[in-house]
Formats: C-alpha cells, sequence, structure tokens
C-alpha cells in the first residue's frame, strides 16, 4: 500500500481570523443584554454600579459584551445583575416577596434562578447559578442595592 502524501497549504488570511474571533469569545466577557432605564431608574442604577463588591461568593467580577453601567457580571456568568429592568410580568399583585436584609426580592415562579427587587426606584435582576447559594448572593447584593437605589 502506498501512502499519498499532499503538500500543506497555507490557511487563508479570513480562516484564521475567524479562528481567532471564536478562540476570544472564549475569554472571561459575559454576553449580557443590558437595559434601558432613563431618569432616577438610570442614576440609580449608575450609582449600584460603583458601589457592588468586585468580589461575590468566590467570584471576581468580570467584563460583559456590550460593556454596560447597567450590568454585573461575576466569575463565568454565575451571577449576573441588570439593573433598570421593567416589572417582572410574572409579579402579580399578591405574589410573594421574601426580605433579604431590608431588600425585597420576588423569584420568578417559572425561572428558580432568577431574583427581582421590588420597591425601590429601579428593580435589579439577578440571575444566580445553581452552584451557589441564592440566599448567600442575596445578602451580599442588599447593601450596596439599599445605598444606592431609594424606595
Amino acid at each position: 500500500m502506498r501512502e499519498t502524501r499532499r503538500p500543506l497549504r497555507a490557511a487563508p488570511a479570513g480562516l484564521v481570523l475567524a479562528a481567532l474571533a471564536l478562540l476570544s469569545a472564549c475569554s472571561s466577557t459575559v454576553r449580557v443584554e443590558p437595559p434601558t432605564p432613563t431618569g432616577e431608574a438610570a442614576a440609580a442604577c449608575r450609582r449600584l454600579d460603583a458601589a457592588l463588591p468586585k468580589t461575590l461568593e468566590g467570584l471576581d467580577r468580570t467584563a460583559s459584551e456590550p460593556p454596560s453601567p447597567y450590568v454585573a457580571v461575576w466569575g463565568d456568568g454565575q451571577v449576573a445583575l441588570r439593573c433598570g429592568v421593567p416589572r417582572p410580568a410574572a409579579m402579580e399583585p399578591t405574589a410573594e416577596v421574601a426580605d433579604i436584609n431590608g431588600v425585597g426580592w420576588f423569584q420568578d415562579p417559572r425561572r428558580p434562578t432568577l431574583f427581582t427587587s421590588t420597591n425601590r426606584v429601579a428593580y435589579v435582576e439577578v440571575t444566580i447559578g445553581q452552584e451557589l447559594q441564592a440566599g448567600a448572593v442575596l445578602v451580599d447584593l442588599a447593601e450596596p442595592i439599599k445605598s444606592s437605589i431609594p424606595e
């Protein structure tokens, strides 16, 4: 049996660039769609962004794409916060809200990892990975939210 060898060819530049773009997409930047708050809610969300911890439950704060003062991410997306979201559609007037260190949290019954703060000038939505203790994350976020977003 005879082995045939083919000459090596250089990969086209477009293919190389596409491969590099794919590799860079695997970096620690997490894609999160930012909300678009206005007025008092937007100002409160910018204050919150400055008050948020650099580390949350052992996870470092990382960049989000696109960059926004209304989004914060820790780890590889284990915790994602969006400030200035609309009132949750699933939140009925009689919905139960858990008070955690002075911040009311609505847990979406259809998405058990999604929590939204209530009774403030801006709604803050937090998605917490199942591998984390949601209560501990919400406790850590309570003080920055109380100090930045008035009721």
